[in-house]
């Protein structure tokens, strides 16, 4: 069985149409727009629970955002691309919005997530992981958000330190 990500890719090869319809279902809350049914409810082969279905909706329409021809690296899991972004930019604001998605609940989620991918545009993204931890999003431990969360900070550090390592060796 092909992974969530590798169906939409394979539909992508046969038909550039999917990613057009998948990007405009970002405008409505996810499983809502009815144009994308054909590129997903075939993936979801019946299933009933709705968040599940919500999930599958949002990350195929931030795939078909996100995706790029002949992208190359590789893909990262977003603590980690948004901790990339943040050491690159020197921008505050990534972290505050990092900790705003985490801090989101089912009616924000979708929103946050696309201002988040749609800064990552230059780093791959690890599409299946985000599906996956999207599917856990409202376990009570917050499991996802803490993983989330520990990814970000470890590479952040790391990310800050190779570029201050790297500014000194240019100063020289």
């Amino acid at each position: 069985m092909s992974t969530f990500i590798e169906w939409l890719e394979n539909l992508n090869e046969k038909d550039t149409k999917v990613r057009a319809v998948l990007r405009r279902s970002l405008a409505f809350d996810p499983g809502a727009f009815v144009p994308a049914y054909p590129y997903v409810e075939p993936f979801l082969k019946g299933e009933d629970n709705s968040w599940r279905r919500g999930m599958l909706y949002l990350v195929a329409g931030l795939w078909a955002a996100h995706w790029l021809q002949g992208r190359q690296g590789a893909p990262m899991p977003i603590g980690r691309a948004c901790a990339a972004y943040q050491a690159a930019s020197n921008s505050a604001s990534t972290e505050r919005r990092f900790i705003t998605l985490l801090d989101s609940d089912g009616d924000q989620l979708p929103h946050r997530l696309r201002q988040i991918i749609g800064l990552l545009k230059e780093y791959a993204i690890d599409f299946e992981a985000l599906l996956q931890g999207l599917l856990y999003w409202n376990d009570d431990r917050k499991r996802t958000q803490n993983s989330w969360a520990r990814d970000f900070y470890r590479h952040l550090n790391t990310e800050t330190e190779e570029q201050l390592t790297t500014q000194e060796e240019v100063s020289l």
